[in-house]
């Protein structure tokens, strides 16, 4: 099969996996207008997916079955559980990164696709807040099993014991997870003071100057496309309300919502904490049940195992394949590993020669 007919199929299977990633959605979505806007998605991509087995029933090459991709069953299973608007930034990730150039009309899917995401975004924001979390959790555990993994063949590269080795997978373990948990903590605090200052700052000159605060809401309704009359009009309204006043040039003007100031900087803490420590079990958790060799063997493999899942989770927020994604994680895990194995190995016999 030549590069063109590869192409072809894998711009098919692209094609495919979004239509059947849209009509779950819309079997899926509680709002009718999301469910209308994602069963015309699926339409347009049944279209497009038309295109390509046309192209390649031209060019003499067998038009492969349909099946339904892993990131699609993923991407419906989270759905189901926490609602559509929750995958959606995924659902975004995927659209940018799957664009395809089909002659059917694109610019209407375009359409669409807004119509799809405006009622997610009044829902509120934080089922974007759970898919950013649900990102997050999956770099925490990468970081766990990644620097915990490498500890663990630090110590078995210096030939020590396996109470040697549990130790100290369990100290990196807890060590990892408390400055995780702090940095997280440390983090979304700065963020917040920063977002206060910012918030304090606007309302000072507000309160001092609402001329200026007038202008600026002119201009950002004129930025959106409105007519000078009409922006003017609305702006003297608002400016009436200056807590109204404030709020709208929060978020638009500097970009920050006011309700959420980053989250919770003690859910953030703890849920670093826990999925560092989760990723971090993976390697030493087979020293707990067996010992010597054996032990060692299981921890690679089950390292490996977490690599993959990881990859896996990676893979849904890329838009990368999911081959590509477990073995970038896998060659840098083994990469990490080995250098700390080495390391262990030579100072282990410096130290006992």
């Amino acid at each position: 099969m030549d590069r063109r007919a590869r192409h072809y199929r894998s711009n098919l299977r692209i094609e495919r996996d979004n239509a059947a990633l849209y009509e779950r959605l819309s079997e899926l979505a509680t709002d009718e207008r999301l469910r209308r806007a994602y069963r015309r998605i699926a339409e347009g991509e049944q279209a497009n997916a038309a295109f390509w087995e046309a192209q390649l029933t031209q060019m003499g090459v067998q038009v492969p079955p349909a099946r339904i991709g892993a990131r699609v069953k993923v991407l419906t299973w989270f759905a189901r559980r926490f609602g559509t608007e929750f995958v959606m930034p995924t659902v975004v990730r995927l659209e940018h990164a799957d664009h395809l150039p089909t002659p059917v009309d694109r610019e209407g899917h375009r359409n669409h696709f807004l119509e799809a995401q405006a009622p997610a975004a009044r829902s509120g924001r934080h089922r974007t807040q759970s898919g950013n979390t649900l990102r997050a959790a999956v770099l925490g555990a990468n970081d766990g099993l990644v620097s915990n993994g490498s500890l663990v063949m630090g110590m078995a590269g210096a030939a020590a014991g396996d109470h040697a080795i549990l130790l100290a997978g369990f100290a990196g373990l807890v060590a990892g997870a408390c400055s995780m948990a702090l940095g997280e903590w440390l983090s979304v605090n700065s963020s917040r003071e920063f977002y206060q200052a910012q918030i304090a700052a606007r309302a000072e000159r507000l309160a001092v100057s609402p001329e200026d605060g007038r202008r600026s809401l002119v201009g950002i309704y004129r930025q959106k496309g409105m007519d000078a009359k009409v922006a003017e009009e609305l702006a003297a309204q608002m400016a009436e309300r200056p807590r109204t006043a404030l709020d709208t040039l929060v978020r638009e003007d500097l970009g920050i919502d006011p309700d959420e100031l980053g989250g919770s900087a003690y859910g953030a803490a703890i849920s670093s904490f826990c999925l560092f420590a989760l990723g971090a079990l993976f390697p030493v958790a087979p020293y707990l049940f067996l010992h010597g060799h054996s032990a060692f063997i299981a921890s690679i493999a089950s390292t490996i195992a977490g690599l993959v899942l990881i990859g896996m989770g990676t893979a849904l927020f890329t838009g990368r394949s999911m081959v590509f994604s477990i073995a970038r994680q896998l060659g840098i895990t083994v990469a990490a590993a080995g250098i700390t194995y080495v390391v262990g190995h030579a100072l282990g016999t410096a130290l006992a020669g």
